[in-house]
């Protein structure tokens, strides 16, 4: 008799009984009640792909493609170094003894001086020389212009003894925030990060954001250490800002463990993520029920589920969305380690049904028990 109203009251009755979470009939009912703006998609390899689409990894060496790097040119405000020579006898830069004696030549070396606002330096002999945005070289070869039929076979060295305007910035979760100069050589994206003492966290949990005339791409720290074509060369200007990130989802429902696990800058696949919950709880699971709840882009649905959705979600760029995923078929297994998790997911596993009727049959046994103990005790 308990067995046949078991049966017959078990829908109705496991609205009130205790339970960790919705079934996945329950679940599945809601969402096909019209006007929730809910919408169910199986976890397949067709979605894998479309949910990487529609959120692509954004590389460096996508948006920055330089092919050199800083060209060494002299701007207002740097400070740049300059020494003459003058074949012997030195008649412009040497003394009276150099010119009677035919001695070695001559070396003069100015004092340091900083390009002024007009982009000018001053040579003696020569005058003042317009040298912002020209190479050292080129000033050269304008100082030994100058000297031309004023000096006994000059010659000139220039250098940028402090490279005040062409520096990149690095701040943010690293060891020493500095300005960083560039030079001839090219320094690079980790040039930056090794100028900068390394970063304060462990690679696998920070990000690296390139900022380069408004343009602004991030990546995991990882991936551009693994790939040498994310080492991008830098330019004048360039801001490094490392990112320290907290990426977590929660997880609910029949598995080992219920929490809010974290996981690395470059993500963590569905299976993943099951394992690190401790896995599915072989006594409770419904294996057909493994759920995804997020708040995803609108591209990922497919013309039928967007047309089933309310007129003021289809105006959205971002709708939730419930991801399926039925691990009772092997193939799911290997779909699942290609499903990627992503900050803030909720994954719930359902209880299986049997485990609801169970805690029911349960329910009415203990009832059954006090009756028949009242019964007694009346007797």
């Amino acid at each position: 008799m308990l067995l046949i109203t078991a049966l017959s009251g078990c829908q109705a009755i496991s609205n009130w009984q205790p339970a960790s979470g919705p079934s996945k009939r329950i679940i599945e009912q809601q969402v096909d009640t019209a006007g929730t703006g809910l919408t169910i998609i199986d976890i397949d390899n067709q979605i894998t792909h479309r949910t990487t689409d529609v959120s692509p990894n954004r590389r460096f060496s996508d948006y920055f493609r330089t092919s050199s790097g800083f060209n060494n040119t002299i701007n207002a405000g740097d400070v740049v170094d300059v020494s003459i020579w003058e074949a012997p006898p030195a008649l412009l830069f040497g003394s009276a003894s150099d010119i009677a004696t035919l001695t070695g030549s001559k070396e003069v070396k100015l004092p340091e001086q900083m390009v002024d606002n007009r982009g000018q330096i001053t040579i003696p002999f020569v005058g003042k020389l317009v040298v912002s945005g020209k190479t050292p070289q080129q000033v050269q070869d304008m100082i030994v212009k100058g000297l031309h039929k004023k000096a006994n076979n000059p010659s000139a060295v220039v250098r940028i003894a402090k490279n005040n305007t062409a520096d990149i910035t690095i701040i943010g979760e690293v060891n020493n925030s500095t300005r960083m100069p560039l030079t001839g050589k090219g320094e690079r994206l980790l040039d930056a990060i090794a100028a900068a003492g390394g970063t304060k966290h462990p690679s696998s949990r920070v990000t690296i954001q390139l900022n380069r005339r408004g343009q602004s791409v991030e990546m995991p720290f990882d991936k551009v250490m693994s790939d040498p074509a994310q080492n991008v060369l830098l330019q004048k200007g360039d801001v490094v800002a490392v990112h320290y990130q907290t990426k977590s989802f929660t997880v609910l429902g029949a598995v080992a463990k219920n929490d809010e696990i974290s996981f690395e800058t470059g993500g963590i696949s569905l299976m993943q993520a099951l394992a690190r919950a401790g896995g599915l709880n072989d006594s409770r699971a419904d294996a057909r029920g493994v759920f995804i709840f997020r708040q995803e882009s609108i591209n990922v649905l497919n013309a039928e589920q967007y047309q089933a959705l309310p007129p003021e979600f289809r105006r959205q760029s971002i709708v939730p969305v419930i991801y399926r995923l039925n691990l009772k078929d092997p193939i799911n297994y290997i779909v699942a380690q290609n499903f990627a998790v992503k900050d803030k997911d909720l994954i719930y596993v359902s209880n299986a049904p049997a485990v609801e009727f169970r805690k029911f049959v349960t329910l009415i046994g203990q009832g059954a028990f006090i009756i028949n103990t009242i019964d007694n005790l009346n007797e």
